[in-house]
């Protein structure tokens, strides 16, 4: 279980971390783009990817792999802004809930079975959702808003990003089994789309003429060896616990849900209502339902 404690914290702590630059005022863009190039080293040392195969890789497989470069610093940037108006505890589970829309994507374009157990999950899994998007209307009272600790936005901005970050995430899962189904290997795939998205961002960045900031760049040193030491920790806890797949995805998923709620809320004092914490709740019956059931 230590691969998987780790590959918990890893994860979690991006979440902590993308919260304390949105806290400081930093272009988080900068942190995400400094990430890449620590990232992609790691993958190498790491993972050991076979870089020889990158010329064997079809024209299908770098369509996705450019999606993928695409979507990956796309969706850190969303996730930054959905921690800020949605708060951690909110945000995580929205991203752990993203496990969904691959197994809607084998129901739908892949031909796989359908079970009453996976629509039960399915079910729980979209519950789960609309109660963590659920905002009780703010009070009038321009003082008692004040005393909030995170970010006032109306349901609609709320619900955006929140989707947007499990949209994100579940479209990024689809496209790595895609591209592993075709022969490309997880590991080479990561490496050449860590690539590819270090590039891309670091364009789009140059066009938009940023103020470069020291500590936004610094921080994304932290930010790629935390993302790195997850993926890697994940695959590790694949790897050791070969025959319990579903154990590994359910305490993973599990585990992120419940330890940014106690962070979120212990540390952040983030505010939950009553259905956002059913939201809470859902979502870890989802997991368990669909990968314990």
């Amino acid at each position: 279980m230590l691969y998987l404690s780790i590959a918990v914290l890893c994860s979690v702590s991006v979440s902590v971390l993308l919260k304390l630059l949105r806290q400081a005022d930093l272009d988080i863009r900068q942190t995400i783009l400094a990430g890449y190039p620590i990232a992609f080293l790691l993958t190498l040392l790491l993972l050991a990817p076979d870089t020889a195969g990158i010329g064997s890789l079809t024209g299908t497989a770098w369509a996705i792999i450019v999606a993928l470069g695409v979507l990956l610093p796309t969706v850190f940037v969303v996730l930054g802004r959905a921690i800020g108006v949605a708060g951690m505890v909110a945000t995580d589970a929205a991203q752990r809930l993203s496990l969904i829309i691959p197994i809607i994507a084998a129901f739908v374009w892949f031909g796989d079975s359908v079970s009453m157990t996976r629509l039960l999950g399915l079910a729980l899994g979209f519950l789960a959702l609309i109660a963590l998007v659920y905002r009780p209307s703010q009070p009038k009272d321009s003082t008692d808003a004040k005393t909030q600790n995170t970010p006032i936005a109306n349901v609609s901005t709320l619900s955006f990003w929140l989707f947007a970050v499990w949209a994100g995430y579940g479209a990024i899962d689809v496209l790595f089994k895609q591209v592993a189904k075709q022969g490309a290997a997880f590991p080479l795939t990561l490496f050449v789309s860590f690539g590819v998205a270090g590039v891309l961002l670091f364009l789009y960045l140059l066009m938009q003429r940023p103020n470069w900031q020291p500590r936004a760049l610094m921080a994304g040193v932290l930010l790629g060896a935390l993302n790195m030491g997850n993926i890697y920790a994940y695959v590790r806890a694949h790897q050791v616990l070969a025959d319990s797949p579903s154990i590994v995805f359910t305490a993973m998923n599990v585990g992120v849900i419940a330890l940014a709620s106690i962070i979120g809320v212990g540390v952040f004092k983030e505010r939950l209502s009553g259905i956002n914490m059913l939201g809470i709740a859902l979502a870890i019956a989802c997991v368990l339902v669909l990968f314990l059931l």
